[in-house]
């Protein structure tokens, strides 16, 4: 006994040291706030300004020089030779063999003389056999063919070159324009996103205000219904009401509480449905701190429709997508025009090819400026023609819009004017079913009216509850639809 009572004690005190938890309550600005977090759409938005930004940085640098490096090296089995082996052999006996020559021409040219031709055509021929100049002429010989042997079996080689486009017909300024305006509209379509989950998240979150309210009614509506069906029990026992009457407000109560099961569950629903779009678990459990929708007040000053076509996405989006197509006619139109561009760069091998081919590193600069004129091109002229039709179909896009627009600024603005109608007209109602059900209270008790007087009263009471907080989040849904529509 004394264990099973320290152990209760122990168990007491260890869930009075848990921390309670308490449901969060969540506004409509930490809604949006944690919607805008969670929304994948919104980060793939994100994701691509973040593209479209570094491709106008890429087409920025087309405009600006390329400097580019590129080297290899190549083994063969032979060396690149420039004579024959018949002519280096005759190079290298190129002493022998004018020595030969010299010493026949010599003989025949001087065995003509007269008088001691043939003793001086000898005496000439020893004195040349006798030189030094087949030798020389030999090593001569011998020294060329060494020379005009390249080693070109081990061959290193590389180039640095520098490009800069001098004039391509505009059509790197044209895709430079396109990419600084996808970029833009890159982030008219992030801001499009933003607006467009934002104002999913406030259509769960006033769906979820207008559910619980209406559970709430649902709640009050079946306790004046117990209440009032314990009254007609009492009556029914002192033979005051009917066994009809009972069996009409037991009814009645029936299908309130039903109602109330599926005010319940459609609260259920709709938490899961805001807790989808904020990015938390579907069994989230947390509740609203909103419990009625601030009424936006209504103005009836006239709508400038110019500065709605400047506010609204959709129309600065088709206002890029008409530079856009200005910039694709003239980057179409740069085929037709002459390419100029300048190169410049340093080639180096081993062998040297600049220094008879020496096994050694050498190189030389080099410049030069290339031009390309189109001559017969028809088909950058009609890419011209699919162009101009691209922007004229932008501009039919851009009236269409505008009209559109306008329809709806109108509809909205008529739809709101509408819902204050119906939220003044209902308020006077409400007041009408609360003095009704009081009239019929105080009737109910001094046994003036009936039981179905009553509910019916009460059921009045309950719809016109109901007709106010529909025109309200009528009123709040419609405002933020307004705003939308004129871009602000």
């Amino acid at each position: 006994m004394k264990l099973t009572h320290k152990l209760t004690i122990l168990g007491c005190c260890l869930m009075l040291a848990l921390p309670l938890r308490s449901q969060e309550v969540l506004s409509l600005e930490q809604c949006r706030q944690r919607g805008l977090e969670a929304n994948k759409g919104l980060k793939m938005s994100e994701e691509k300004k973040n593209e479209t930004e570094n491709l106008e940085k890429v087409a920025l640098w087309q405009m600006l020089p390329k400097i580019g490096a590129t080297g290899g090296y190549m083994w063969m089995e032979k060396s690149v030779n420039l004579l024959s082996e018949e002519q280096q052999g005759r190079l290298n006996n190129l002493g022998t063999e004018v020595q030969a020559g010299l010493s026949q021409a010599l003989r025949e040219e001087l065995s003509d003389l007269p008088i001691g031709g043939q003793l001086i055509g000898d005496l000439l021929t020893n004195v040349i056999n006798n030189s030094s100049l087949g030798t020389s002429l030999n090593n001569i010989g011998q020294e060329l063919t060494q020379a005009l042997e390249t080693d070109t079996r081990n061959t290193a080689f590389g180039v640095v070159t520098l490009s800069q486009p001098i004039y391509l017909g505009g059509k790197l300024r044209a895709i430079y324009n396109s990419a600084r305006l996808l970029n833009q509209l890159s982030g008219i379509e992030y801001d499009k996103k933003r607006e467009e989950t934002i104002i999913a998240i406030d259509e769960a979150y006033w769906q979820v205000v207008s559910v619980k309210h209406k559970k709430e009614l649902a709640e009050r509506y079946a306790a004046l219904l117990d209440t009032l069906t314990r009254n007609v029990e009492q009556l029914f026992e002192a033979e005051m009401a009917t066994k009809g009457d009972l069996a009409k407000v037991r009814v009645k109560l029936n299908e309130a509480q039903m109602n109330l099961t599926k005010a319940s569950n459609g609260l259920l629903l709709a938490k899961m449905l805001l807790a989808q779009r904020c990015g938390m678990p579907l069994d989230a459990d947390f509740d609203v701190s909103e419990s009625n929708p601030t009424l936006a007040t209504t103005s009836h000053q006239p709508i400038d429709m110019e500065e709605v076509w400047q506010n609204r996405r959709e129309m600065q989006m088709l206002r890029i997508s008409d530079s856009i197509a200005m910039q694709g006619e003239r980057l179409a139109a740069s085929a037709l025009k002459p390419n100029i561009a300048f190169t410049g760069g340093y080639l180096f091998s081993n062998p040297n090819l600049f220094d008879g081919f020496k096994n050694e590193f050498g190189g030389t600069f080099m410049a030069g400026v290339v031009v390309n004129v189109p001559i017969v091109h028809p088909g950058g002229i009609y890419s011209v023609r699919a162009a101009k039709a691209k922007r004229r179909e932008v501009a039919y896009q851009m009236e269409e819009a505008q009209e559109m627009i306008e329809l709806q600024v109108n509809k909205l603005r008529y739809e709101l004017e509408l819902a204050y109608k119906k939220y003044d007209q209902a308020q006077s109602n409400l007041v009408q079913a609360e003095e009704n059900l009081r009239l019929a209270d105080e009737s109910f008790k001094s046994g003036m009216c009936s039981s179905s007087d009553l509910m019916a009263a009460q059921t009045a009471w309950i719809s016109a509850n109901s007709e106010v907080l529909d025109a309200e989040i009528e009123i709040e849904m419609n405002s933020v639809y307004l705003r939308q529509a004129l871009g602000k």
